[in-house]
């Protein structure tokens, strides 16, 4: 279990649901994760010499976020920063290492070039294969 900062403890803190939490709460348990985690996985690097990538599940959740609330890369980057809800959904703190928009980039080229260019470009879920 990872410490908590001082911005995520002050969100655990709060009472009210926002629209944002009430939503991606929705798409937790609506999203076939591991239907997509296996299409994904088999062109998703591994960890070697270089430097090791994040949590595939991880740049998953990225990648549906900056789609659902039509981000850029730098504004998608910026949110992981700044919106607590969205890192909760991302499931990661502040102390940790978060995907620069260079990462996030390169990460939608996977999706689109080589997994499912219908996933990877508009975010689609019905393009999944049963």
């Amino acid at each position: 279990m990872t410490q908590l900062s001082f911005s995520d403890a002050e969100h655990a803190g709060k009472r009210k649901q926002t629209r944002r939490e009430v939503f991606l709460g929705e798409m937790e348990q609506v999203v076939p994760w591991k239907a997509l985690l296996a299409q994904i996985e088999p062109h998703y690097p591994k960890a070697g010499r270089g430097r090791h990538p994040y949590a595939l599940e991880a740049m998953l959740r990225i990648h549906l976020l900056q789609q659902w609330y039509a981000l850029s890369d730098p504004a998608m980057e910026e949110a992981l920063y700044e919106i607590a809800s969205m890192r909760q959904f991302f499931r990661l703190s502040l102390l940790e290492a978060i995907p620069d928009e260079t990462t996030i980039l390169n990460f939608r080229h996977l999706l689109t070039g080589k997994v499912c260019p219908k996933i990877g470009s508009k975010g689609n879920l019905q393009a999944i294969p049963a």
